[in-house]
């Protein structure tokens, strides 16, 4: 049984996109099959959406999605009002593990990350730059990337964050999402 907030309905689960394109349109398919979830869309990801010429559509009727289009980044206020049991931010670009990392929410997305910290609430990190070299998608095709030392180090003290799993691939990203779903689902902490 999934646990409730103070208001009584069931938790949610709020996913975080940024402006990364790397593994973006599988991250979409992994939210179309899931329930009961916010989807929070920083600038930078609605931009992504455009040049992937990709549709946040196909998502289950109860999601609710909150763009970056307030100064403040109102919608973060659901974090104090127990509204959500996990974050997942996926995929992260360098820049938003870098500014989590430094403690610096000026997006939606670094926003969210901050008050889930704050309200003790497990994140889930999909971090893109986790190798010495990559082949990503990009919106003309596979391109080779090689991301830089601080942001492989910012990956790794991403990692020391309390209540925060940094996975490295698809592969973890989904295995952790359900792991939690069904955690929540048999009441195990």
């Amino acid at each position: 049984m999934m646990r409730r907030n103070a208001a009584g309905p069931p938790q949610r689960l709020a996913w975080a996109l940024t402006g990364s394109g790397h593994f973006f349109t599988e991250c979409l398919e992994l939210m179309r099959g899931l329930e009961q979830f916010d989807l929070f869309i920083s600038r930078a990801a609605a931009e992504v959406v455009r040049m992937y010429k990709e549709e946040v559509r196909g998502l289950p009727a109860s999601t609710r999605i909150f763009k970056d289009t307030t100064a403040s980044a109102a919608p973060v206020g659901l974090f104090y009002q127990g509204v959500y049991h996990t974050l997942v931010l996926a995929p992260a670009t360098s820049n938003t593990v870098a500014k989590c990392v430094a403690g610096i929410s000026d997006t939606l997305a670094t926003n969210v990350f901050a008050q889930a910290g704050k309200c003790r609430i497990p994140a889930i990190v999909f971090a893109c730059d986790t190798a010495p070299e990559l082949d990503t998608q990009a919106p003309g095709g596979m391109v080779k990337v090689y991301p830089r030392r601080i942001d492989l180090e910012n990956v790794e003290r991403l990692k020391q964050f309390e209540a925060t799993e940094v996975v490295l691939s698809m592969v973890e990203l989904e295995h952790s999402v359900r792991r939690r779903l069904q955690c929540l689902d048999t009441r195990c902490s």
